[in-house]
């Protein structure tokens, strides 16, 4: 993996692989796992609209993508109306992107020298077997409910490869996702109170703005973190289950 490219030929593919492609002008990735043929599993909102808010606001989103679904996939068939975990065929999961290598088990330095979030991780991958038991069992039983803040396409491919979950968004979707925990560093060096009187210029912003991302963003990360579990892919399944009847329960009127 080199520091400033994580970009991969399909030769150099092998099953187990966590994978994934930048989407609409590098502003996200989606993330998949490889599974051999040709083939990934991954985890979608829907007609892959991995961003997707649920409302106009996709229209406009997703217009400039760059969208390969109005063809229909000799591999995949029509996975336009299909969400959650799906199965589609490499072409399809990168939608015109280029493939990327998600990285397992990198150094701190490397993974303070990738700045941007959703590239690589401290933790260490399982083996090949189990990362596939988890993909495909998971296609088979679902992944809860796709959230771009908890639960999203990130966090299906970083539990495949390592079996961690997040104990405290159990609740609310799995959680651990680097993009998000990126956002989540960098809102968090911005908007600190501590930078008004520490900084008093525009270097020293940027150096106490930069230290308090790489800080926030490295303890964030799954591998370091220490509020996790591995939990077996049967009990994880239906621990989620029990989440969604939970919500759509709330959802009833009158309940």
């Amino acid at each position: 993996m080199g520091v400033f490219s994580n970009k991969i030929g399909r030769e150099e593919l092998k099953p187990g692989d966590h994978i994934y492609s930048w989407r609409i002008a590098y502003i996200y990735s989606h993330h998949g796992i490889y599974v051999g043929d040709g083939m990934v599993i991954h985890f979608t909102r829907g007609a892959g609209q991995e961003i997707g808010t649920g409302t106009a606001l996709d229209q406009v989103l997703f217009s400039s993508s760059n969208s390969r679904r109005d063809v229909l996939c000799e591999a995949c068939g029509d996975q336009s109306v299909l969400d959650g975990v799906i199965k589609s065929c490499l072409d399809c999961f990168l939608d015109g992107g280029d493939l990327y290598h998600f990285g397992y088990g990198v150094s701190p330095a490397l993974f303070l020298a990738k700045a941007r979030g959703g590239t690589c991780t401290l933790a260490t991958s399982d083996p090949k077997e189990d990362v596939l038991h988890r993909a495909n069992y998971l296609l088979q039983n679902g992944f809860g409910f796709y959230r771009i803040f908890k639960n999203n396409c990130e966090d299906f491919a970083i539990y495949c490869k390592t079996g961690w979950i997040v104990k405290t968004n159990l609740s609310a979707g799995v959680g651990g996702s680097g993009q998000v925990t990126s956002l989540v560093a960098a809102a968090t060096a911005i908007m600190s109170s501590p930078l008004r009187f520490v900084a008093s210029s525009f270097a020293g912003l940027t150096v106490v703005a930069s230290g308090m991302y790489c800080v926030s963003r490295f303890m964030s990360d799954i591998g370091v973190r220490r509020d996790v579990d591995k939990v077996p892919v049967e009990r994880l399944v239906a621990l989620l289950n029990n989440v969604v009847c939970e919500e759509r329960a709330e959802a009833v009127p009158g309940n």
